[in-house]
């Protein structure tokens, strides 16, 4: 096996922004369907359950899903990434994908110093992946029995 390499800020950025242009194709024709076009110029940050339906929780439980069952979301398998515990390199725990889920909101809040930090960590760790004790690795392909749930 390779020696393991730990993912660096921009491989991470893009496999994100993959992530985020699949969600939009998704999200916005339904919103737009639902309060129309006028949706994309309102000053309201939410616009009602829909709204927050579709922008906060259905991307959390999309997200976490993938984290469960490939260790990666699209974008992160595109970019031949995988997320594994810190300390035995195996596949994390469900409560440590929703602990590194909610720990995003941690690395935005400062400034998204908690993000940045990811380019400046010898581990590539930004914060929610200290939190949760993870980290993402780079071309590693997962063995299927290694990962196993």
């Amino acid at each position: 096996m390779k020696e393991q390499e730990y993912a660096g800020f921009w491989i991470r950025t893009g496999a994100s922004l993959i992530d985020t242009i699949l969600l939009l194709i998704i999200i916005m024709p339904i919103l737009s369907s639902i309060y129309g076009e006028n949706y994309w110029v309102s000053e309201d940050f939410i616009q009602g359950f829909w709204d927050f339906l579709f922008n906060y929780i259905l991307p959390a439980i999309v997200v976490i899903i993938f984290w469960i069952y490939k260790s990666s979301t699209p974008g992160k398998m595109a970019t031949r990434l995988i997320i594994v515990d810190a300390k035995t390199g195996g596949k994390p725990s469900t409560t440590q994908f929703i602990v590194r889920y909610l720990g995003y909101y941690v690395s935005i809040l400062p400034l998204f110093l908690g993000l940045i930090w990811v380019g400046i960590d010898k581990r590539k760790q930004g914060f929610h992946d200290k939190l949760a004790g993870t980290v993402v690795l780079r071309n590693i392909k997962p063995d299927p029995v290694e990962f196993e749930s």
